[in-house]
């Protein structure tokens, strides 16, 4: 086989790619190891607990044995179907915050300022407000990924918001808009009450035109000639072949195949290379450092009155959602559930905002177990911006062998008074006389739990990862010895070749990593095409909101 571009992985960033390279005439192949993305637990937006952690969809990784955590392994899930990640995640759409991207501009990736960024973003969206305010002059309107927002008809996930306003904090109608920070509705990738998945959106389109085929098989390495990437070779249906590129490869495999894929293909740090007896093709250290990662924790609450969603977890009551939706796609099952958030600044010294909630009104992991309580509600709150680094490396020489992921998560003191301070924080906002009505009393961490030590053995025991790994083959400098791509998304030191997922953030942005990550294939797939980026949008935000009632 043979193409003009050849992408690996259909995930959030490729899915674009293939739409706009395929749109321009280019021929493309895209090479996905997963399947495909039909059925209830996929589509059906409440149900978003089981795809991840299924076989069938997700690669199953884990992390090494975390230091700081007791030596816990934390579950990595990555999507291993059409969509990637954005077919498994929680569907919840935020671009992250302006100055996470021009800090990404000052750290050498010139190019993608937020005034850089902003016409992509409004290019990939469609975005409906659904008569719920908003921002409309920020947001794109005829872009292929729709973006929604929950009824919020529930009364706790209005009572979230409002006790965040009595606790002192501002109110946003739009984080995605001109201020991120404040207490308001959640955004989400839901259109007709299913999930709109990179592939709903960019690669089911593209796969209609001629130009555009999808194979399923297990990318193992880049073939480089002289330098210059040629191919990539694959394991399908027992048999390994080369998949011949006429123009480009380009990686989009996840933050955590990508590097792997690199490696295995001679590009990383000559030693490590050395180490699995892989020939060296560009020594480059960074390949596979900087692997960052949002954590949270769950605040759970029982609640007085039987207003949660606690009510649908009998057999019973899931049989009646998943019924309503499998005939009409609305109800409960509609809904990703993640109806109200906040980004908050952890104090006055924060520039923005550094601390994200999620609000659930039910009491339950997100792995779909229910706390024992019964009727309650939750805040998935932590902080945005740890120091901690860690790595992604290889275990052996061979493809199929999951990469080796270290976080190296809670390694800086700065992790943990991080962490306390939303706990503190959490249990002030739920303290407001919003919640009044409907609170009864603190599952976890629990009341006896309020000293420095009793809330960093809580936080040890209990912090899970927010599935947002990037950062791992970052991009900046051409000169940078450090960096993995260049601005337009090279890979350095080999021709032909990209690189273009959350592997290419410089640092992890606010907030969950869907959108920027597609952001990032659509700006690619400009700089792949030789086009002049989008003209700059130099729309100012918001910095500091000031604050609500105290």
């Amino acid at each position: 086989m043979q193409a003009d571009y050849v992408i690996v992985g259909a995930g959030s960033a490729g899915c674009a790619i293939a739409y706009r390279l395929a749109e321009a005439g280019r021929s493309v192949v895209v090479i996905e190891h997963g399947g495909t993305d039909a059925g209830p637990f996929i589509q059906m937006p409440g149900a978003l607990s089981y795809p991840m952690g299924m076989k069938r969809y997700d690669w199953g990784y884990r992390s090494e044995p975390e230091p700081h955590l007791g030596g816990r392994r934390l579950a990595t899930p990555r999507g291993k179907v059409i969509g990637g990640s954005s077919s498994i995640n929680g569907m919840i759409y935020v671009r992250g915050h302006p100055c996470d991207f021009d800090h990404w501009r000052d750290q050498g990736a010139t190019g993608w300022g937020f005034a850089d960024v902003l016409p992509y973003f409004k290019r990939l969206e469609h975005w409906h407000d659904g008569g719920h305010g908003g921002d409309p002059a920020w947001r794109g309107t005829d872009g292929p990924l729709h973006v929604t927002r929950g009824r919020r008809d529930n009364p706790l996930t209005r009572a979230f918001v409002e006790a965040g306003r009595q606790a002192g904090y501002p109110v946003t109608d739009d984080y995605n808009g001109r201020q991120q920070e404040g207490f308001g509705p959640f955004d989400m990738t839901v259109w007709k009450g299913q999930r709109w998945s990179a592939a709903s959106a960019y690669l089911k389109p593209a796969l209609k035109r001629e130009n555009c085929t999808l194979v399923r098989a297990l990318a193992r390495r880049v073939v480089i000639e002289d330098g210059r990437a040629t191919g990539v070779e694959v394991s399908r249906n027992g048999r390994t072949e080369v998949i011949g590129a006429g123009a480009e490869v380009i990686l989009a495999a996840s933050s955590l195949n990508s590097p792997k894929l690199l490696m295995l293909s001679g590009i990383g740090p000559a030693a490590h290379l050395a180490e699995h007896g892989i020939p060296v093709v560009a020594d480059r250290p960074g390949v596979g450092r900087n692997l960052q990662d949002h954590l949270e924790l769950y605040i759970q609450a029982a609640a007085s009155r039987p207003v949660s969603l606690f009510r649908y977890w009998t057999l019973l009551g899931k049989a009646y959602v998943g019924a309503r939706w499998l005939l009409t796609r609305s109800g409960p099952g509609a809904s990703n559930q993640f109806e109200s958030a906040a980004f908050l600044r952890s104090g006055p010294e924060a520039a923005y905002p550094d601390i994200q909630y999620h609000f659930l009104p039910i009491a339950v992991r997100y792995d779909g177990q229910a706390a024992a309580e019964g009727h309650g509600f939750q805040a998935h709150v932590g902080p945005m911006r740890s120091p901690s680094r860690g790595t992604v490396t290889l275990r052996s020489r061979d493809p199929d062998d999951a990469p080796v992921i270290r976080f190296n998560y809670m390694s800086h003191e700065k992790d943990w008074a991080d962490f306390r301070t939303c706990i503190r924080l959490t249990r002030r906002i739920f303290a407001q006389p919003a919640f009044a009505p409907y609170y009864k009393h603190e599952i976890q961490p629990g009341a006896a739990a309020q000293s420095d030590e009793a809330l960093n053995d809580f936080i040890r025991d209990h912090v899970e990862s927010a599935y947002h790994p990037c950062g791992t083959a970052r991009m900046g400098r051409a000169d940078d010895p450090g960096a993995v791509v260049d601005p337009e998304t090279r890979v350095i030191g080999v021709d032909r070749l990209r690189l273009a997922d959350s592997s290419v953030f410089p640092r992890i942005t606010n907030g969950n990593l869907n959108a920027p990550s597609i952001m990032v294939g659509e700006k690619a797939a400009d700089h792949i095409l030789g086009r002049t980026p989008l003209p700059a949008d130099n729309a100012q935000p918001l910095l500091r909101a000031a604050s609500g009632a105290v």
